[in-house]
């Protein structure tokens, strides 16, 4: 399996305590979102994080991408289980230190394991699916079905990229998102994490057919067209040892 080399950090990301839990590269990312007034989410949010809003609205987001290359620390790689298809469904948050972050309602993925160890380990909400990831030139294709026990839904989406583009104030602002919040074990976490600036690329929505939205609550989202649409070839991450989010880290 090839893996991708490991680009510069981004220079604005903050800095993050010196122990790197996991080491990951993220790739073929369509980002889908829609702006939602914030109190429409702000139950989602766990305690001491609130929406994160520009220009008064927030934002949900599909997005579906690969994993490649998944390791512990800055460790090689683990074979099979490092690399999986994902797709999530996410806000955009911040906490009372002003931390910056995103809360996932859903994350998707065909490795069980990977539902089991990232659900122990972190409090996320993933779910096991069958998934598929097809690329045809600038045409990528993204196919979910979940797996029971969950809530049977669906999504297939399918995404023409176009040409890098300058990141517009929305871009970043979806995109420059140094950690996640979770609730686990009684009590609010920050998990840091750094990675190069994102590459953004114009890209049209082709086609979309989801029920995953819908899955999480959300179901008069994928009626509409999505507010914001992108596509990133990807970065390559880095995540730090989780912290209580009401705590500032130093550095």
């Amino acid at each position: 399996m090839e893996v991708p080399a490991v680009e510069p950090l981004s220079p604005d990301a903050p800095p993050m305590t010196p122990t790197v839990v996991m080491s990951q590269h993220w790739r073929d990312l369509s980002f889908l979102h829609w702006a939602v007034d914030p109190v429409e989410v702000a139950h989602r949010m766990p305690p001491g994080v609130r929406p994160d809003t520009l220009d008064g609205k927030t934002y949900v987001g599909l997005i579906p991408f690969r994993m490649v290359g998944a390791g512990l620390g800055r460790g090689p790689a683990i074979p099979w289980l490092g690399t999986f298809l994902e797709t999530n469904v996410r806000l955009y948050s911040v906490d009372a230190t002003g931390r910056r972050g995103i809360v996932f309602l859903s994350l998707d993925t065909d490795r069980a394991a990977v539902v089991l160890g990232a659900r122990a380990g972190f409090g996320v909400p993933y779910r096991w699916a069958r998934m598929r990831y097809h690329r045809d030139g600038d045409t990528h294709t993204y196919d979910a079905r979940l797996r029971r026990p969950a809530t049977p839904a669906s999504s297939r989406l399918v995404v023409r990229a176009g040409a890098a583009r300058t990141p517009t104030e929305l871009d970043h602002f979806l995109s420059a998102r140094w950690g996640l919040h979770t609730r686990w074990w009684g009590r609010t976490l920050y998990v840091p994490n750094r990675h190069a600036a994102w590459p953004v690329h114009d890209a049209e929505l082709l086609e979309i057919d989801d029920g995953l939205l819908a899955s999480v609550g959300l179901p008069e989202l994928a009626a509409r067209p999505p507010d914001h649409v992108g596509f990133s070839p990807g970065v390559h991450t880095e995540f730090g040892l989780p912290g209580d989010a009401r705590r500032p880290r130093r550095g």
